[in-house]
């Protein structure tokens, strides 16, 4: 059981921000270029990070602890799922906050935001 503690941790992770998308529409998934755009990076770096650590011995990963599932490199199944999840849940959690606040961040349509409040819902229907 101990082999799923860390996919129970990314779980915990995915349940508390996953909701957001739904409940305050969020629309993060719905922008999935985005947040691909956002998220492919950071996981690119991390992976390099991780396999340079890895092969230099700076640390490794508990196979108790982890699916046993390893790429090349030795870096777990686990680890890559992190590198995914952790900044999908924080683009949710940003995107709530934004949601929530009326923040302008840039992309809204002309005429949307005036004075760094949106004046419009993002999912209404434009004319």
């Amino acid at each position: 059981m101990s082999q799923l503690s860390y996919v129970a941790v990314l779980v915990f992770v995915l349940l508390g921000s996953g909701w957001l998308e739904v409940v305050l529409r969020t629309r993060v998934y719905a922008r999935w270029r985005r947040l691909l755009l956002s998220v492919v990076p950071v996981m690119a770096v991390f992976i390099v990070w991780d396999l340079y650590a890895i092969a230099s011995g700076h640390w490794d990963f508990d196979p108790e602890r982890t699916t046993g599932v390893v790429f090349p490199g030795g870096l777990p199944l686990d680890e890559v799922l992190f590198f995914a999840i952790v900044p999908v849940a924080g683009v949710l959690t940003l995107e709530a906050v934004r949601s929530v606040k009326r923040w302008e961040i840039g992309d809204e349509p002309p005429g949307s935001v005036q004075d760094g409040v949106r004046t419009e819902d993002p999912d209404e229907e434009r004319p």
